[in-house]
């Protein structure tokens, strides 16, 4: 490991602009440099380094973090040789040290009797005798030892203690495996069990490719206790709801596809790439989380829903999709014919029929629309009402802002609602959900301006008062606007205070919002306290998203020198959002705008 000085040293001299221009060409912002984003393709520039906190930000793809996370996003470093390249461009030594693993890492027990368990089950699947029903089972499905060895796949032989004898001749601790699930408590019987009885055996890895946990395919008949699929129990290194299988290996395939298919279970993920198809993942036989969405938006921002097409299958479609919408990624569904699923296709078809499914694949809004239309529900009033009731939480749930215009100007036009009343609703039930919002809608009327998010306000500030756009560009950079038609506007201020149209080379559609902006007849009163309090928020703003990303990374850095990087950087960002003065709006800056004569 590096020693943890030498590492802070390599972070200080490190010049973030010099090292993310070896790949990505860079031009001045302002106090940032912007570029075209490496993660993902697109036209006009929204990555962002931020050299005065040696970090970058990509709203394309949602990646941010400091130089060393770049290379290893990037360029799929691990976090041991980020920090070797980058002392050596900025001429810092850096060396390995020894030291006590155990202190270092309180888990290592754990990942140890998982790492045994693993090599257990595939010496048992590829070598051992007993093993050969199973090979046969995985030819069958088009499984051979090459795709099965890549994804570490074992075989738990039918007996009650076959694991449980190896691992204590090992001398692994029989509380950790408890704890694991790798065995069971008897209620019978004084000797605990294996838990893995007769199943073709799925080693489920961090994205650093760390076993964490296993799942189970039975090979015999299911039956009472004997469930067709056995995953591990939450552990302390294992949370179901922050892991995606097949991860660690497609995560390089997502980057580079620019997208990522979600499927059902294990061979499903396993079948997709025997065909050569590797950009797949699933989760862990429960719904897609929040924890789920922010790990695929570090990799890409277009998920394809490769689900079941039964009733259960939709159901569990729609839910994963407004959770990827809530979290800024884009959701489209693959349909598949009746009683086909991933695997069945790509066994028939190959690689060939599960890419033209998935080149079929519809936004998730314009799939319900058609099951929708299909069952005749725009056929009168009142199931037009009740439809409607369904493509809401789609509409509410969608984080994009083009996107959720796009909603609802579609929804619109189908149903006949006017769309100011659908985005009243929408206003309306975010309300319901935000105490803050009940508070000020029960003050009474709202000011003018106090509806507008910080963004505008700011935005409008600096169009009506040039001279104070030097002070907000001391406190803010464009990276800490998320909204790219504002962003782009501000970026043309700070260049050119006094511009009047702006530049050519600007996204056109920002253009009429800067139009609004300087025909708005409303100014801030209290420019000075409007600035602020904006400023801070948004700040504050920016501070939350990157201590999202830190807690992400964090959860996948557990146990390895990373995380007191990671800790540090949270503790800091902590320390920093602390020392922000943000106040209730509802009391402050917004009730300082009045209209003009």
């Amino acid at each position: 490991m590096i020693p943890d000085d030498v590492v802070e040293e390599v972070r200080a001299r490190a010049d973030i602009v010099g090292v993310i221009g070896e790949f990505v060409q860079l031009k001045k912002a302002g106090k940032e440099f912007r570029g075209l984003s490496p993660f993902k393709k697109e036209k006009t520039p929204s990555f962002y380094v931020i050299p005065a906190k040696a970090f970058f930000h990509d709203f394309s793809s949602g990646e941010s973090g400091d130089v060393f996370s770049f290379l290893m996003k990037h360029q799929g470093m691990s976090f041991v040789d980020a920090v070797k390249h980058v002392g050596a461009r900025s001429g810092v030594d850096v060396r390995e040290v020894r030291k006590g693993q155990g202190r270092d890492d309180p888990w290592r027990p754990y990942y140890e009797a998982s790492a045994h368990a693993n090599a257990f089950f595939q010496e048992r699947l590829w070598e051992w005798e007993g093993g050969e029903g199973a090979r046969d089972y995985l030819e069958g499905r088009g499984i051979g030892r090459e795709a099965g060895e890549r994804f570490g796949l074992g075989f738990a032989p039918d007996e009650w203690g076959a694991f449980r004898e190896a691992a204590s001749v090992h001398g692994l601790d029989e509380g950790i495996l408890l704890e694991l699930g790798l065995v069971k408590k008897s209620e019978k019987g004084r000797e605990p069990y294996d838990a893995f009885r007769n199943r073709i055996v799925f080693p489920i890895e961090s994205v650093t490719g760390r076993v964490l946990a296993f799942g189970g395919r039975l090979l015999g008949k299911e039956g009472k206790g004997a469930p067709k699929y056995l995953n591990s129990p939450e552990s302390p290194i294992f949370h179901k709801g922050e892991v995606l299988y097949g991860l660690s290996w497609a995560r390089n395939h997502i980057r580079r596809d620019a997208s990522v298919m979600v499927v059902e279970g294990f061979m499903d993920v396993v079948s997709l790439a025997a065909v050569g198809i590797r950009n797949v993942v699933a989760p862990l036989g429960t719904s897609l989380t929040e924890s789920h969405a922010r790990l695929l938006k570090r990799y890409t921002t277009q998920v394809r829903l490769l689900f079941d097409s039964d009733p259960a299958g939709l159901r569990a479609t729609f839910r994963a999709a407004d959770t990827l919408l809530g979290q800024g990624l884009h959701a489209s569904v693959v349909t598949l014919p009746d009683g086909e699923d991933p695997d069945s296709v790509a066994r028939s078809g190959g690689a060939d029929a599960v890419r033209g499914f998935v080149a079929q694949a519809v936004d998730v809004l314009d799939r319900k629309i058609a099951i929708l239309e299909e069952r005749g529900w725009f056929d009168s009033i009142d199931k037009t009402r009740r439809a409607l009731d369904r493509l809401l939480p789609t509409l509410r749930a969608a984080r994009d802002a083009r996107v959720r215009d796009l909603y609802v100007t579609r929804v619109a036009e189908l149903t006949g609602v006017q769309r100011d009343t659908l985005e009243a609703e929408l206003r309306e039930q975010a309300a319901v959900r935000g105490p803050r919002t009940r508070r000020i809608r029960r003050a009474g009327k709202l000011p003018a301006h106090q509806g507008l998010g910080p963004e505008r306000m700011l935005m409008l500030l600096l169009v009506k008062r040039r001279d104070m756009i030097e002070k907000a560009g001391e406190r803010l950079g464009p990276s800490d606007l998320e909204d790219a038609f504002l962003r782009a506007i501000f970026e043309g201020l700070v260049e050119k205070p006094e511009l009047t149209v702006l530049p050519e080379g600007t996204m056109p559609e920002a253009v009429p919002h800067f139009e609004r902006l300087m025909a708005d007849p409303e100014v801030p009163e209290s420019p000075e306290r409007v600035l602020e309090e904006t400023a801070s928020r948004l700040q504050f703003r920016a501070i939350n998203r990157r201590l999202d990303a830190l807690a992400a990374e964090l959860a996948e850095a557990a146990g390895t020198q990373e995380q007191l990087r990671l800790l540090r950087d949270i503790d800091s960002l902590n320390k920093e959002k602390r020392g922000l003065p943000v106040e209730d709006w509802s009391r402050s800056a917004w009730k300082a705008v009045a209209r003009t004569p």
